[in-house]
């Protein structure tokens, strides 16, 4: 009765004296507090109602109301992450942050409610690059601000990104430290703990020989587990640890133990009410997984239709057992239960079936790869692409023997091609088709990135407060970046045209054979005669170490002087183990290298084992072809022919005199060069950055006779010019097309190596730039030694030899030069520039117009003569 006569006095006092209207802030905030006391799909709906009308009103926009749609989109992100949606999350939480930072926004725990949160997400769908930035933020602000859960916080997160990126001591250093030096509760270090198991369980697998890491794994999982048990609201924390463990056990098939960790989990799981759809998939996936591990396939095909069920909405199996491909969303749990259900296929014996699960595997790949801005992230994703693409092509040789259809084969062919350099011929692609802006927010995200590398390059003297502003100015980027994409999406990779493939092949008189380098094998793919083969060396496990031990030839000058007999025996053991084809029609063989192939110079291979000491007169496998190496099959397919007969040089020959650096026989390469063709050449100090920048796109052939380095994991690999160094990375902005582009410099084609993309190299950079013809090293190579061989390289091309041959016969000429004496004739000399590019028609030389010219008038004076005698 009281609240009664209160209302009507209310509603009277407002009807007289009137009410204000709800102003644009109050109405949003209101929308929120209507939604967080009931969150629901049609509650989402208004919410994105509520700010389309804050965006139609043409009234400027105060901080305030500003803020107000901040909080209304981290509300949002975080339900649609709860039920799911985890790419819409995403885009909702970046839009939250692009108008927090846009606007210069404060009073918001931008941290907590966004960053952190955001941070999660792109670690979850494999975008680590952004994952980084974003939890370094944050680390950022929380250290300045001296918020110490949010700082132990980012250092989880942290080491998360670090071991899905294979970073897995650098993770188990940073939590080592922060567990010795940090003063923590009890549930951070349980949590802390945790992970650190898991990352120790990591560095252990592949070496079982070794079970310290694996003890001091499950000490981890046991003494988290007691310091979190008694802790509030830690029940999921305790449920990871319990799973952890029974993955620990499983690994060492007890069998047992983790059916009794995994069942202590999954209780803890259920008992938590309102559990996200997303964790209880993910639950019963783990629960799948180890019941196939145990061979209990009918129990595990009952829990992957469980995990269809709880993620894919009007999911039904009455009819198939795999899911609607329109109903795939980009969703890692989804990912995994499809791969799991293709196992399971392909154990019942059901190959066909197991197919049909994998290719829609790779339909959800092809969405996460549209949601990834950076290079490294992207290549990364690749990893899990080509652990399918290994079992889809050994399905698809099984079926080729049972059913004699070459068609499998191609199909296993097609497979294997989308993983070589990938994100290379995405990059190239794009590039033609990208807007200005695009390209412009690509170029500015490469300086920024570059900004971020160098600084840390100074160890303990780096500049924090610049490393986070830059990171900073790259997240604006890449918003905007994202932005700019939903407009113009970037387009799937469609299969090669194998017809259009085995015609050009023909036209060049080339065969190819391309190589996978799987987990357990490694795959030969050989074209030839309009036909392909496929075989295999049956185990990539000592494949690796055989090459290893070749490659380590190749390490130092004397190391094949010192051992000739060796280096024959091992040459002609590798050279077997690869089955490069014998008796061939053709002389022109392109390889596609992969993994540690990358770095192996098929030249130098011997075929047939010899006792003889003298180099010139060893059995190699450039005395049978004409060798061309690419980075994929389409890139050569691909590939457009120069027409520019002339030929003209920038040279750039820094030289570095009267230094430790000093290039003493570069000048006289730089003269055989001047000898052979016209151009500009720059040395000295004259040979810098921007000279070279300013000249490239006006000459055919750019020559680079310089120091390189090929870096290491965590050193970008990089290029001297006379006034300063740069990182391959930096090439990328460089917008070239010449005929050739020749490193005369050590390592130039090595650096960082994935065997899904190859060698993040100085010639990695150059291919970016857009160079397609690429001469280049694979070690330290000898200055005086490059110089004979690029002479002899220059003339075979002046006299009209295509650049692939021009290589191939100067390194025979250079065998066969008698002033060269036999220590120098060593593979080590000769072969470490190798050829990447196209297989063109054969050019006609510089003065091969006079020659017709000089053909036609003699021919004429003989027709003037014959008709004079008569």
């Amino acid at each position: 009765m009281i609240k009664i006569a209160h209302c009507f006095l209310l509603l009277s006092t407002l009807i007289i004296f009137g009410q204000n209207p709800l102003t644009q802030e109050d109405k949003i905030y209101n929308a929120v507090d209507a939604f967080t006391a009931k969150p629901t799909i049609d509650g989402l709906q208004k919410l994105d109602a509520t700010e389309k009308d804050f965006w139609k009103n043409p009234k400027p926009k105060t901080k305030n109301e500003l803020l107000a749609i901040v909080v209304l989109n981290c509300n949002k992100a975080y339900y649609e992450n709860q039920i799911g949606q985890t790419s819409q999350a995403i885009s909702t939480y970046e839009k939250a942050l692009q108008v927090y930072q846009k606007n210069t926004l404060s009073n918001y725990d931008i941290s907590e409610y966004c960053l952190k949160p955001l941070g999660n997400l792109y670690t979850i769908i494999g975008d680590y690059d952004n994952a980084e930035n974003t939890i370094k933020h944050y680390y950022y602000l929380a250290t300045i601000e001296k918020n110490q859960p949010q700082k132990i916080a980012a250092i989880l997160n942290l080491s998360n990104v670090y071991q899905n990126t294979g970073r897995i001591n650098q993770a188990i250093d940073l939590l080592e430290k922060t567990i010795e030096n940090e003063k923590l509760t009890a549930v951070q270090k349980g949590t802390l703990l945790n992970n650190l198991g898991n990352n120790y369980m990591i560095s252990a697998k592949g070496f079982l020989i070794n079970p310290e890491p694996f003890a001091k794994a499950e000490t981890s999982f046991k003494n988290a587990i007691v310091l979190l048990k008694t802790e509030k609201n830690q029940s999921q924390t305790v449920a990871n640890c319990y799973l952890n463990l029974a993955a620990f056990n499983s690994h060492w098939e007890n069998f047992d133990k983790a059916n009794a960790y995994f069942a202590m989990a999954k209780k803890l799981v259920l008992e938590s009410k309102n559990q996200p759809s997303r964790k209880l998939a993910k639950l019963y996936y783990e629960e799948a997984n180890l019941l196939f591990l145990q061979k209990r396939y009918s129990e595990a095909s009952l829990l992957i239709t469980t995990v269809f069920k709880t993620l894919i909405p009007n999911y039904s199996n009455v009819t198939q057992q795999l899911p609607n491909q329109k109903s795939l969303y980009a969703e890692t749990v989804l990912l995994d239960a499809l791969d799991l259900q293709a196992a399971l296929y392909w154990e019942q014996n059901q190959p066909k079936k197991a197919l049909k699960a994998y290719a829609l595997s790779f339909q959800i790949e092809a969405l996460f790869s549209n949601l990834l801005v950076y290079e490294n992230s992207k290549i990364i994703n690749q990893i899990r692409i080509r652990n399918r693409t290994e079992k889809c092509i050994a399905i698809y040789d099984d079926l080729y023997k049972i059913e004699n259809k070459i068609t499998y084969l191609e199909l296993a062919f097609q497979l294997q091609e989308r993983t070589k350099s990938g994100v290379l011929k995405s990059y190239l692609s794009n590039r033609k088709t990208a807007s200005i802006e695009e390209k412009q927010y690509l170029n500015q995200l490469q300086n920024w990135n570059t900004e971020i590398i160098k600084e840390q390059q100074k160890g303990n003297l780096a500049n924090i407060s610049k490393i986070n502003e830059a990171i900073k100015k790259q997240n604006e980027l890449m918003l905007s970046l994202k932005k700019t994409r939903t407009k113009n999406p970037i387009l799937i990779e469609e299969n090669i045209d194998l017809k259009a493939l085995y015609a050009k092949l023909e036209k060049d008189k080339a065969m190819m054979v391309a190589y996978f380098s799987g987990f357990d094998k490694m795959y030969i793919f050989t074209l030839e005669n309009k036909s392909i083969k496929l075989d295999y060396y049956w185990d990539n496990h000592t494949a690796t170490p055989r090459i290893i031990s070749f490659l380590n030839y190749f390490s130092d000058a004397n190391k094949i002087t010192d051992n000739i007999s060796g280096y024959n025996h091992n040459g002609n053991n590798v050279y077997k183990m690869l089955k490069l084809p014998t008796n061939s029609t053709y002389k022109n063989l392109i390889i596609v290298p992969d993994g540690l192939l990358n770095f192996l110079p098929f030249e130098a291979l011997i075929t047939q084992e010899s006792t003889t000491t003298n180099f010139a007169n060893m059995h190699y496998l450039l005395n049978d072809f004409n060798i061309a190496y690419n980075n994929s099959a389409s890139i050569y397919l691909n590939a457009k022919t120069h027409t520019n007969h002339k030929k003209t040089v920038l040279g750039i020959f820094p030289v570095f005199e009267k230094t430790a650096y000093e290039l003493t026989f570069s000048k006289a390469e730089m003269q055989s060069i001047k000898s052979n063709f016209g151009g500009k050449f720059f040395d000295n100090s004259s040979a810098t950055l921007n000279n070279f920048k300013t000249n490239a796109a006006n000459y055919s052939i750019l020559h680079l006779s310089t120091h390189a380095d090929s870096g290491d994991t965590e050193t970008p690999a990089s290029l001297k010019f006379y006034d300063q160094e740069i990182l391959y990375s930096e090439l990328y902005n460089l917008n070239i097309n010449p005929d050739l582009v020749v490193l005369s410099a050590c390592e130039t084609g090595i650096g960082k190596l994935y065997k899904s993309e190859g060698a993040m190299s100085v010639a990695r950079g150059f291919q970016y730039a857009g160079a397609q013809n690429l001469l280049f090293s694979l070690w330290k190579v000898n200055d005086y030694t490059t110089s004979v061989f690029m002479d002899y390289f220059y003339k075979n091309i002046k006299k009209g030899l295509p650049y692939f041959e021009a290589n191939a016969k100067a390194k025979r000429d250079f065998l066969n030069d008698k002033t060269i004496s036999n220590a120098k004739k060593s593979p080590y000399y000769w072969s470490a520039f190798v050829y990447y590019g196209e297989i063109e028609t054969a050019n006609p030389p510089s003065n091969y117009y006079f020659y017709i010219l000089a053909l036609l008038i003699l021919i004429g004076l003989f027709l003037v003569f014959k008709r004079y005698q008569k």
